[in-house]
């Protein structure tokens, strides 16, 4: 539940924009965006499946306004950039097939009995986990936060063609190395990255090194960390031409990178009345709060839920070890500060709105963005002066 204490190494990945499990998140928020552009009170529940040559779009979705759905998947992978038939998948001549009906209406009752009133009930059953921690700026562990720059820099790079041979679809996998709990050194760097047909193995590994890790890692680097560039050859054949990409399949990326619990709930193409989405953004802000007041230095908050019921079932509140004050005082000090029915989340993070395709790439979390109302700290004062710090 915690992150181990003493010596050891710890590992997380990211991938690009344009491996093909988050093409098909970005479909599926994308279309979840357009919808709420329409219609903010829109219920969708939409998944998304891409392959060689196709995209397969299936699920649930209740909305009083029009999307163009072919429109809005042909873009997105337009905008990822898989522009090329060379690439084995590309936005124009891709197969698109839909499938998409109403919300099943036994759903519907349970969820929706007042549109946002405030017992508007919880879409799902389940658990939810936020975490935080002070190992970064953003309150995030190093390694999954090293990971999703790595990424980051390669789609940049691409882009804006400084590395003009690198193609959409990528890996990145950080090993951080820890010193009595602490992150000392980065012990090993992945980077596997999609190229053109006619890049030398000694030139991609020397570009990624420089161009790529160094910038992003270079404080945590040392003269012993070992570099594992493009480790399988060549990666020519990449996105979904090599590999079946689903919504969904890249939940710990999206999270924490394995530190800390997760509920097992994916988020994309989920709208904000689904607590697998909202709830876990609510945990994320909560943690974030308490790490961000000094009241503890990790924190990882568990919320749960029963479908159609508006209260939570239970509220964990787990320092791990770190707290200032008992994780039992914490736990109330949060029930009172934080609104946690589904409405008052709704509400309160102004989650009805098209922001979401950008959170399908890159992380959900520890990201500086003015949408992203979760990660902003502003109840770090008010949970001091209710701890009486």
């Amino acid at each position: 539940m915690s992150k181990i204490k003493g010596n050891f190494l710890f590992t997380s990945e990211s991938v690009t924009t344009g491996h093909p499990d988050k093409i098909s998140d970005q479909i599926s928020d994308a279309i979840l965006d357009a919808m709420f552009s329409k219609d903010p009170y829109s219920r969708v529940a939409v998944e998304t499946l891409v392959t060689t040559g196709l995209c397969i779009v299936a699920g649930e979705v209740t909305t009083s306004g029009y999307v163009d759905i072919q429109d809005t998947i042909r873009k997105t992978i337009r905008d990822i950039g898989y522009t090329s038939p060379d690439y084995g998948f590309d936005s124009d001549s891709c197969g698109v097939l839909v499938a998409i009906h109403e919300q099943s209406p036994d759903i519907a009752q349970a969820v929706i009995k007042q549109t946002d009133h405030e017992d508007l009930g919880a879409g799902d059953q389940g658990m939810m986990f936020g975490y935080a921690c002070n190992e970064t700026p953003e309150l995030m562990p190093l390694p999954i936060s090293l990971a999703h720059k790595i990424t980051r820099r390669l789609q940049d790079l691409r882009e804006s063609r400084v590395i003009p041979w690198l193609r959409p679809d990528g890996k990145s996998q950080v090993t951080i190395e820890y010193e009595n709990g602490k992150p000392k050194r980065a012990h090993t760097i992945v980077v596997s990255a999609q190229h053109g047909p006619d890049v030398s193995n000694e030139l991609i590994k020397t570009e990624i090194i420089e161009k790529v890790v160094r910038p992003v890692c270079g404080r945590w680097i040392d003269s012993n960390t070992v570099f594992h560039i493009n480790p399988s050859g060549r990666f020519v054949l990449g996105g979904p031409a090599g590999d079946t990409g689903v919504t969904g399949r890249k939940i710990i990326v999206d999270t924490y990178g394995g530190m800390g619990s997760h509920g097992g709930g994916a988020f994309s193409g989920k709208d904000c009345t689904k607590v697998d989405r909202s709830a876990s953004y609510m945990a994320r802000h909560i943690a974030k709060n308490i790490v961000a007041a000094e009241l503890a230095d990790e924190c990882e908050i568990q919320i749960s839920y029963a479908i159609g019921i508006a209260e939570p079932i239970s509220v964990l509140v787990n320092t791990c070890g770190t707290g200032k004050i008992s994780d039992e005082r914490l736990t109330e000090i949060v029930r009172k500060v934080f609104p946690l029915k589904p409405a008052q989340i709704i509400k309160y993070l102004n989650l009805r709105r098209p922001i979401y395709k950008k959170t399908a790439a890159g992380g959900h979390f520890g990201r500086e963005d003015p949408d992203f109302t979760w990660e902003a700290t502003g109840k770090a004062n008010e949970l001091r002066k209710e701890a009486r710090l």
